[in-house]
């Protein structure tokens, strides 16, 4: 099932490739692709300026989860392409009967939060490519209460 999923989303990119024109500046309007750890398909929109909306759905052996970030980036001097970023976020997500079993203190079920995020957003000049590595901690206030510091990781995008 992973293995058709990861090539679905391969075959979409592929045709979003061969529809759009290359974007082969160093920034970009929006971005599609996925984030390494745990596991999410991601969709980064700047709105205005330098301010982006980021969809995140992560699924993975304990259900699924999903998140919505705002963005706010700035420039980092001397580096054509990097930005700092950092924003806030929410949560809302499913546990299944694996999360109580392999964590016996712990409930199965709806799971709704915060979030926060923290990170470098790197546009590649001269290919349609965005990667990114960020911290997204984050809190549980709705079904089993915690704190969560283990969220983010690596992005890679195909801008357009």
């Amino acid at each position: 099932m992973k293995k058709l999923f990861i090539l679905s989303l391969f075959s979409l990119f592929v045709g979003i490739a061969s529809l759009q024109a290359q974007n082969l500046s160093s920034s970009y309007q929006t971005a599609v692709g996925l984030k390494i750890y745990p596991g999410a398909v991601s969709v980064k929109h700047f709105v205005n300026g330098n301010n982006a909306v980021e969809g995140l759905g992560y699924f993975w052996q304990y259900g699924f989860r999903l998140t919505g970030l705002y963005e706010i980036h700035g420039d980092i001097n001397g580096a054509p392409g990097l930005k700092w970023y950092v924003g806030p976020g929410a949560h809302i997500g499913s546990y299944n009967n694996n999360w109580e079993r392999d964590y016996p203190n712990r409930n199965s079920g709806i799971a709704i939060g915060i979030d926060g995020v923290l990170g470098l957003d790197y546009k590649i000049k001269g290919a349609p490519l965005n990667v990114s590595f960020d911290w997204q901690p984050s809190f549980n206030l709705v079904g089993y209460s915690y704190f969560e510091g283990g969220w983010g990781g690596l992005g890679i995008r195909y801008t357009f």
